[in-house]
């Protein structure tokens, strides 16, 4: 499967909004890949509390806090071309995203996966300009993830 998605312990989530997240997730992945004309992306998808993604954002990224989504690009750094069909990992705080929903849980957990997919596959949002590139590229893969049928490019 394209997606491995892990809850830590002391994350409760209802049965049908994780089947949701990995059904999905699962489709954005493979948007993604058909878009990038692979048959699919391996991607590993942790839901976590705020203690554990501060602890994270402290060692990989210096910034002592806890934050919403951190993505971890396979193909950055050494060997990061050795396996193309494997892009990263994605680490939600579930805590953070309750806090920042405006619009449900549901639809800002798939917010902050589109958010950290992009990052993986290589989108940044340094500036203005880049950023409006990866929320379109975001949302397309939101759009893609929600529909039903088989999966397109996106």
């Amino acid at each position: 499967m394209s997606l491995d998605v892990g809850v830590d312990d002391g994350v409760a989530l209802p049965a049908a909004l994780r089947q949701r997240l990995v059904t999905e997730v699962g489709r954005m992945v493979r948007a993604a890949a058909r878009t990038d004309g692979q048959p699919d992306f391996e991607v590993a998808l942790r839901l976590t509390t705020d203690a554990e993604i501060r602890a994270l954002n402290r060692d990989y990224r210096s910034k002592d806090k806890p934050t919403d989504v951190l993505a971890f690009a396979q193909r950055e750094g050494p060997g990061g071309g050795l396996h193309p069909g494997v892009l990263g990992d994605i680490v939600i705080s579930v805590d953070t995203a309750r806090r920042q929903a405006k619009r449900g849980l549901a639809a800002e957990l798939l917010h902050l996966a589109s958010h950290g997919l992009c990052h993986l596959l290589g989108y940044d949002h340094r500036d203005a300009a880049e950023e409006r590139v990866m929320n379109a590229r975001a949302a397309a893969l939101r759009r893609e993830g929600a529909r039903r049928g088989r999966v397109k490019a996106a």
